[in-house]
């Protein structure tokens, strides 16, 4: 192991390697601030480039671009409520609010500090554990990720007000039930597809996002005549105090932490990826959090905006875990990763240890490299990054709507999937004004395929029956996870009530001494 950390080192420290790091940072930064080119875009653009460098140089460029598109990705969700890809939707729940509250300063420096630190804790146990990892990816099976989904589903309650958890439910259904259309992956039958050929793959994330988010935004804005009123008042004073106090950094400190190890954990498991690290991240740290503190997620959370930024830069480098050790495409970005290695004569597995060393240990080591060149490049371009608030209204929402439809189109080049945007955004603007959540039909679409995969095999292999639930240790202990936190909600208003009950009929000794007094 030793010796193989010597030579990826001895190959990402040589000059034109490191370039790449730089090259594909900043290219991946820029391309992931705009709205719906995300790092599958990002690192499709980069293969042709690929083709003429050497295997080492052209996946470490490739993931230099990937992260660095996760990483700009951040900047669009914060200033314009425009994800640059699917993994920093989580991020404009909390980070554009507090733009609004004209604190986009600190609302981008610490997304570079929690991108920053996801991003070199995934790392860093990469490089120690990605043997030990790769076997414990593979002993995840269909029932156990079935139970993981259903556990993510139970991050719902993170994405609704007070008072809103059935509208909640309502969204996640619909969410789940969007992800019904398409094919049937185990019988290879159409459905909901009402006897149109486009809607065969089913619906995008990409298009789903940008109708619900972007889009849905910019009309609120203009059927609100927001931009009449906000226009005088977007100068630089917009961008705030880039500085975190003390007492903030003590508030994310255990935040980003915890949130780094679990986007890790969640992006070693194949498929699983940054989008669902981003969110049960989210959810994680709401359910963690106090009934005050609760109440401020959504509104411009710094621990809402940390949890995700964490998580998914952290899930980012895991998704590395099965690319390199089982040949598994942890995410869609990471499948485009595969063939460009495949193409290069290289075949992902447990032997690329002892086959191609260079290239396994030196992607891991370009990748705190990578992280370091992020920070430094993007903490200070932060003043001129948000120079888009100064951008009068008139003109960004014509170039947010360009960015958006552009971005869905160049995806599929199919004028279909603009129309079918247009809908879900008109759609998404009636549930807006009758104060339904968008995030939870995200998490449901994005939950259902995977779930609906699984539940489809386990049932297969269990001979149609559940038994699969309690059949393995571990899916039965995530099951009673899931089952804890869908109770805890739920019992502990009545343990408060009971506990305010026994405190107004046995008074404490403080007001016996006070009664004795009186």
């Amino acid at each position: 192991m030793l010796d193989g950390i010597m030579t990826g080192l001895t190959t990402a420290v040589m000059p034109f390697n490191l370039l790449m790091v730089v090259v594909g940072c900043f290219a991946g930064t820029f391309i992931g601030m705009l709205p719906g080119l995300g790092p599958i875009s990002a690192v499709a653009l980069m293969i042709p480039i690929t083709y003429g460098l050497d295997p080492s140089s052209g996946i470490i460029l490739m993931a230099g671009v990937y992260y660095g598109a996760v990483f700009g990705g951040s900047t669009s969700s914060i200033l314009i409520n425009a994800p640059g890809c699917a993994s920093t939707v989580v991020t404009a729940f909390d980070g554009y609010p507090l733009a609004q509250q004209k604190q986009a300063g600190k609302a981008l420096a610490l997304a570079a500090y929690s991108s920053f630190t996801g991003g070199t804790i995934g790392a860093i146990v990469l490089l120690f554990a990605a043997p030990a990892l790769a076997s414990v990816s593979l002993s995840f099976q269909s029932s156990d990720y079935f139970a993981l989904m259903l556990l993510g589903l139970t991050a719902v309650a993170a994405f609704s007000g007070k008072g809103q958890v059935l509208k909640a439910m309502i969204m996640t259904i619909f969410g789940l039930m969007i992800a019904t259309v398409g094919t049937d992956v185990m019988s290879g039958a159409p459905r909901f597809t009402f006897g149109s050929l486009d809607l065969i793959d089913g619906v995008s994330f990409l298009l789903l996002a940008m109708a619900t988010f972007a889009l849905a935004e910019v009309v609120m804005t203009v059927l609100k005549g927001q931009h009449k009123e906000e226009e005088p008042e977007m100068d630089m004073a917009s961008l705030g105090s880039m500085k975190l106090s003390k007492d903030e950094v003590k508030e994310i400190a255990p935040t980003v932490a915890r949130s780094s190890v679990f986007g890790f954990i969640i992006g070693v498991l194949p498929g699983a990826g940054a989008t669902i690290a981003s969110f049960l991240a989210y959810g994680l740290e709401r359910n963690l959090a106090s009934a005050k503190e609760k109440l401020k997620f959504g509104k411009g959370a710094l621990r809402g905006l940390a949890a995700p930024e964490s998580a998914n830069n952290a899930a980012s480098t895991g998704s590395f875990v099965p690319l390199l050790t089982l040949g598994i495409p942890g995410s869609g970005t990471t499948a485009i990763m595969l063939g460009a290695l495949i193409a290069y004569g290289i075949q992902p597995g447990p032997r690329l240890f002892i086959d191609n060393p260079d290239v396994f240990w030196s992607v891991i080591i370009s990748m705190y490299f990578g992280n370091l060149v992020l920070l430094i490049l993007n903490l200070p371009l932060i003043p001129y990054i948000s120079r888009l608030l100064v951008i009068p209204r008139p003109i960004l929402i014509p170039l947010i709507l360009f960015f958006s439809i552009t971005g869905v189109y160049l995806v599929s080049f199919n004028t279909f999937d603009i129309h079918m945007m247009v809908i879900i955004t008109v759609l998404a603007i009636l549930l807006k004004l009758l104060n339904f959540p968008m995030a939870p039909m995200l998490l449901g679409f994005i939950l259902g395929g995977i779930m609906e995969n699984n539940l489809s095999r386990a049932l297969t292999l269990s001979d149609g029956s559940f038994a699969f639930l309690w059949e393995r240790p571990l899916t039965l202990a995530i099951v009673v996870i899931t089952l804890l936190v869908l109770l805890v909600p739920l019992i502990s208003p009545l343990i408060s009530r009971a506990i305010g009950k026994r405190k107004t009929s046995y008074p404490g000794p403080e007001a016996a001494v006070t009664e004795g007094e009186g």
